[in-house]
């Protein structure tokens, strides 16, 4: 998917010493899990042993991430991104202050990248916003608005995160107003249909959660109706998207494609974003949540080191799940369990198993 899934650590030693065309019937809620005790909160790894794994890349993640906050090609902000979430994570799970700082350095490097889009040569666009042109990719010095979302859903989160720890700093309303003109008013001052309202679920999973997140926060009632506009039509979509899966009856289905229940479905690479999206949004039930976890469980990750890159349960990947899927630990015990065995880590899975610890510990279950 990006270079960042190649960086993936394979085992925890560390912790040890701490294509089809038939359809998929539709479904309106899904089945109930096969009932069963949970685990006791004591067998979980603790926010401590995930801590000690997340400080492993500290360094690493400092010396290759803030060169790339400083590029001012967003695709570079792509891979960027799940440094930005880690450090997120683990600020909540923490309270460290260390992570909410590196983050607020990411993001504000990249704010500060971004130039006048009538001065980019290679921009569709030309227009009185700030952005960044990508070259890295195929993109031909274009602005790209996959690449700000996937960015800044995370950039957007941070704010979250301090708006809700009452750090409401100068940096914070810096940000936040960048956020709000210079990501989210631009892409939809150019055509909310072709920018926001993406052709795939994942991409416009990306849009619905920078929405919420800013409709959480905004001073400003019509921007407020505009993000929750736009987070409540994408999120309808998401949801009618949604069919039991033709392999495990206690699970969800959905094609990335509007409209689609062929299989195989969505990929699990990019089903990564629909999930991070669920999971920090409350119309989504704890029986959805249990659909999305049994899908994880019984499907995409039936047993040991058998990892599927579908959500039919067909196809082989790699495993890395560290950009949404791992975020369902948090949902249930039995979940974070069989996460905690997981042989597919690198900083952002332990940040987010960290929080998950933290949020389980506090009976929290979600966000």
């Amino acid at each position: 998917m990006t270079a960042r899934r190649t960086l993936l650590l394979v085992a925890l030693g560390a912790l040890a010493g701490c294509g089809h065309d038939g359809e998929a019937p539709a479904i309106l809620a899904p089945l109930p899990a096969e009932p069963g005790t949970p685990p006791p909160a004591g067998r979980l790894k603790t926010v401590e042993q995930w801590t000690a794994v997340f400080e492993q890349s500290w360094d690493y993640q400092g010396e290759t991430g803030l060169p790339m906050s400083r590029s001012a090609d967003s695709r570079d902000h792509y891979d960027l991104s799940y440094s930005v979430d880690a450090c997120v994570a683990m600020f909540r799970a923490t309270g460290g202050r260390r992570y909410l700082d590196r983050a607020v350095q990411l993001v504000t490097n990249v704010a500060g990248s971004a130039v006048p889009s009538r001065s980019i040569p290679g921009s569709t666009f030309r227009d009185h916003y700030l952005g960044w042109p990508s070259s890295k990719s195929g993109q031909d010095g274009d602005e790209v608005p996959l690449y700000e979302s996937y960015f800044w859903r995370y950039g957007t989160a941070l704010l979250a995160a301090m708006h809700d720890a009452g750090l409401l700093t100068p940096d914070y309303r810096r940000l936040l107003e960048f956020a709000e003109v210079q990501v989210f008013e631009k892409w939809f001052a150019r055509g909310a249909d072709e920018t926001i309202y993406r052709e795939r679920t994942h991409m416009a999973a990306h849009w619905a959660l920078i929405a919420v997140h800013l409709a959480g926060m905004t001073a400003d009632p019509a921007r407020r109706d505009r993000y929750r506009e736009v987070s409540t039509t994408i999120d309808r979509r998401l949801r009618d998207q949604m069919r039991r899966n033709p392999v495990e009856p206690t699970a969800y289905f959905w094609s990335d494609r509007w409209g689609s229940a062929a299989r195989p479905g969505q990929d699990v690479g990019h089903g990564n974003g629909v999930v991070a999206y669920v999971l920090e949004t409350p119309t989504w039930t704890t029986t959805d949540l249990a659909a999305f976890a049994a899908l994880l469980t019984r499907v995409v990750w039936p047993a040991g080191q058998t990892y599927r890159g579908y959500v039919d349960g067909s196809g082989t990947d790699n495993g890395w799940y560290a950009d949404g899927f791992v975020k369902l630990g948090r949902t249930d015990p039995a979940v974070q369990l069989r996460l905690d065995q997981h042989r597919v880590v690198n900083d952002q899975f332990a940040a987010n198993m960290a929080l998950n610890a933290r949020m389980l510990r506090a009976g929290q279950g979600r966000q």
